[in-house]
């Protein structure tokens, strides 16, 4: 069963209990969009318990809000109480709710005028008591009642107003966007997990780049990721880049992002984060050291917004590689192998394509790691290695560092084909002058 028709039989299922019952929120806005809702929710009159007793498999996930967890064997549904909130002191949270009958009184407590809208899965009819409809037609965000008020109440709703927009191709409407620009200082209180959860949604969900625009029009950007704030202006040398500056560069890398993961969407957006302070005018333009510097940032960049060891390791892996591939042509057999196997070599390889056709357009250097990568099949790019450091050992050699330089040198010379049995390999370890 799908999450849709666990949410419609949900919706039959309180009705038929005498409760009222509705889709909600951001699946119905998809819905009337005519996208696919990635998840459903559902809003009743019913109390958690009442919730729990129809539905067997059920867990109250927020019981203090009033929302309880139904699942079947491959979908689960949000099912929520009509409820009103108090005062949010921490700018997250309500400080207590309050239970309603009136389905009126929990929309408009919600972020959106689009996200605050009922839909009866068995009419079609749509109930909307903040104009969202119309917010739908004239494709804008815009907050329900005094923006100012929205955002104090939470303040990842800023971030969330821009991946709306971003995601949608919609407009945030003069005064939302006039209150983010007020408040934007307010998303430093937000938890680092938190903002990196909406940071790399706006990346990943469709409309980067604008994604990204927004939040340097709101000031968001400038509280969040100073660094990449700070490639706006940030000169580059004509002949390698026409398209402007560092920020035009990095946008123009966003925009051309089709359905990226998340280390490869970063990996765009950091490529070039060490330019900005390495800048500096000699001949021409020079960024000397900006790789090895934007490594640096990166890692503290994804520190800071607490990204697993896992993602991070590889998105500090692109920014690292990303300037090899001008020299994949005059790289020894053996060197390029061994880049072109490096874990994730897909992302590296279009963050490339990426970073040229967000500057000189020209796709050379692509079209030969390509064509190599089609040439060498995986074992021959690596190789059982033929010998090992056991084989050393009864060679003569004492355990140590040397034992890396020698296994290293007989694979390269397996890469290049100048080796190619276990005997060759160990005449010329008796060979190497280490």
């Amino acid at each position: 069963m799908s999450a849709e028709e666990l949410a419609r039989k949900i919706v039959r299922r309180l009705r038929a209990a005498g409760q009222q019952a509705y889709l909600v929120g951001g699946c119905v806005r998809d819905l009337l969009l005519g996208r696919a809702p990635k998840d459903f929710d559902v809003a009743t009159d019913a109390r958690p318990d009442r919730v729990a007793e129809l539905f067997e498999r059920s867990e109250q996930v927020g019981a203090h809000f009033g929302v309880v967890l139904v699942r079947d064997n491959t979908a689960q549904v949000e099912v929520a109480t009509f409820r009103s909130d108090a005062q949010y002191s921490d700018g997250r949270r309500p400080d207590e709710v309050h239970f309603e009958s009136d389905p009126r009184q929990d929309v408009l407590r919600r972020d959106f005028t689009i996200n605050a809208l009922l839909l009866d899965p068995e009419t079609g009819e749509v109930l909307d008591y903040a104009g969202g409809q119309e917010d739908l037609r004239r494709r804008v965000i815009r907050a329900i009642g005094d923006p100012a008020l929205r955002f104090a109440e939470d303040h990842l709703r800023l971030l969330r107003a821009v991946r709306f927009a971003a995601r949608l191709g919609f407009e945030i409407e003069p005064e939302t966007m006039a209150a983010m620009r007020r408040v934007h200082g307010a998303i430093a209180t937000v938890s680092a997990e938190r903002v990196r959860d909406e940071l790399t949604r706006i990346l990943t969900e469709g409309g980067a780049r604008r994604g990204f625009e927004l939040l340097d029009e709101s000031g968001l950007l400038g509280d969040i990721l100073p660094e990449v704030a700070a490639m706006k202006g940030v000169a580059q040398p004509p002949e390698y880049h026409p398209e402007g500056d560092v920020w035009t560069h990095t946008m123009m890398l966003l925009e051309g992002l089709r359905e990226p993961g998340v280390t490869l969407a970063m990996g765009a957006l950091l490529h070039d984060v060490g330019k900005p302070p390495t800048f500096r005018v000699a001949e021409r333009i020079r960024f000397d050291g900006h790789v090895e510097e934007g490594v640096r940032m990166a890692h503290e960049i994804l520190g800071r917004l607490r990204f697993s060891n896992e993602q991070t390791e590889q998105i500090e892996a692109l920014v690292a590689h990303h300037m090899r591939f001008k020299d994949a042509a005059k790289m020894r057999e053996s060197t390029l192998k061994r880049f072109l196997r490096m874990d994730n070599f897909a992302e590296h390889l279009e963050l490339h394509r990426l970073d040229c056709l967000a500057s000189s357009g020209k796709l050379d250097n692509y079209k030969l790691v390509r064509s190599k990568l089609a040439q060498f099949g995986a074992e021959e790019l690596k190789p059982k290695l033929l010998v090992t450091g056991d084989d050393l050992i009864a060679e003569g050699f004492e355990p140590g560092p040397v034992f890396g330089r020698i296994l290293a040198a007989v694979e390269d010379a397996q890469l290049e084909g100048r080796v190619r049995s276990r005997e060759e390999a160990l005449a010329l370890v008796r060979s190497l002058q280490l």
